[in-house]
């Protein structure tokens, strides 16, 4: 180890708090912050964090996992990679994620997540950051020559939409189209649809009192039996019993 190292593991091994610096991201707009033990549970978040939680405060945070914000398909993919994270014992860099942001509204973001080694050398838990990709700096041409068809299925979900028609919208043809967004996003073009459509659906059904019904008229389903499959299938909850655990969340 050479002297300027040294030096700088001695200044914060004198730091009186080791959670000091952490506090910089709560100063950190659109930078979401979280730290996991190996039970998967949040030991730490900022500000950002805990409001796309929905949580006012980041104590509520504290203690909870993915499935306590997150239907249990959804969670249990956030939990898998966190797994795969500690196992392989290397970080994941700038994976792409639809989140819902803290008014429903579902967005792409770049997650990053390190293993945090402990002080015997075993994996103790994770860390990870998320950034909207429109703010991610040097983001790649090719995310950004698909933002008009990701905008025109958040403004029309509720309408029918096809795979055709957003096609035309990039100026490609429907292979051309499904190659490249699924490069991207790790989905079909018909999966985003979906899941756009999925995300608004879990936010009227956990802040508002609308019949199922009408939600998933709204949101763009055939009818409420084809919306409870679809619910169902990708959740692992139907409408109801999402509502009946998220509500006031």
């Amino acid at each position: 180890m050479d002297t300027h190292h040294q030096r700088a593991l001695e200044f914060f091994q004198r730091v009186a708090e080791p959670d000091f610096f952490a506090q910089l991201f709560d100063h950190l707009p659109q930078v979401f912050l979280y730290v996991k033990d190996r039970q998967h549970r949040f030991v730490r978040v900022n500000s950002a964090m805990a409001q796309l939680c929905g949580c006012s405060s980041t104590g509520e945070v504290l203690g909870k996992s993915d499935h306590d914000f997150s239907p249990p398909a959804l969670a249990d993919q956030y939990v898998e990679e966190d797994r795969q994270v500690m196992r392989s014992k290397q970080p994941l860099v700038d994976q792409v994620w639809l989140v819902p942001d803290a008014a429903g509204i579902p967005c792409w973001y770049f997650s990053t997540k390190l293993p945090i080694p402990g002080r015997g050398g075993q994996i103790i838990g994770i860390a990870g950051v998320m950034r909207p990709h429109d703010q991610a700096g040097d983001a790649p041409g090719d995310y950004r020559r698909m933002s008009g068809v990701c905008d025109h299925v958040l403004a029309h979900y509720g309408e029918p939409v096809t795979v055709p028609e957003l096609a035309a919208k990039a100026n490609l043809s429907v292979s051309q189209l499904q190659r490249e967004f699924r490069r991207l996003f790790h989905m079909s073009p018909a999966n985003y649809i979906q899941h756009v459509r999925l995300t608004v659906a879990r936010r009227e059904l956990s802040l508002t009192c609308k019949p199922a019904g009408r939600i998933a008229l709204d949101c763009g389903f055939y009818d409420q039996s084809h919306f409870t499959r679809t619910f169902r299938s990708a959740t692992g909850m139907s409408p109801s019993a999402y509502r009946r655990r998220f509500a006031g969340l």
